[in-house]
């Protein structure tokens, strides 16, 4: 469970990560750049288990992992949005962080609500308006990369 930090659409790369930081080699000093042309507070409010809320396009713009990583550096446990870029979709899972596609999650969930995520079932659930929505559950081996922490840590085990 975890509070919801929302965005629009067409969150792309450069919003996520802007590409001036992108020489910091350090994980957790680049995490602290997360968002912030958008959300100047975000990497100093967010907690471990929020989740960052999208709408459509999420992480669109360039290829560059940096993005989801920064995003879980950060503690984020998902990222749900409307629809997700293709290569932001694919590093996610690469890395292991946590992303469902749900449109009705996206237009429904508010920023602050607090919400539960069930990877198994794909059902997403906001405590605070007491309501449930139902994202397409990954297949079980995307669920045992993202459990694994990330794709090469699956191929190893």
């Amino acid at each position: 469970m975890g509070k919801v930090f929302k965005y629009g659409d067409n969150i792309d790369t450069d919003v996520i990560i802007p590409a001036r930081c992108l020489n910091i080699m350090d994980r957790k000093e680049l995490a602290t750049h997360c968002m912030e042309d958008i959300d100047k507070g975000f990497a100093k409010n967010v907690a471990k288990g929020d989740i960052i809320v999208g709408g459509a396009n999420f992480g669109c713009g360039s290829s560059r992992e940096h993005a989801p990583m920064v995003i879980k550096e950060n503690g984020v446990s998902c990222v749900i949005a409307a629809s997700f870029a293709r290569i932001f979709y694919r590093n996610a899972i690469n890395i292991g962080m946590p992303i469902l596609e749900c449109r009705e999650a996206s237009e429904c969930i508010k920023a602050g609500d607090e919400v539960e995520v069930d990877f198994e079932t794909g059902i997403i659930t906001n405590i605070t308006r007491s309501e449930t929505y139902q994202s397409q559950p990954f297949p079980k081996f995307i669920r045992e990369i993202m459990q694994a922490g990330g794709l090469m840590n699956w191929i190893h085990k």
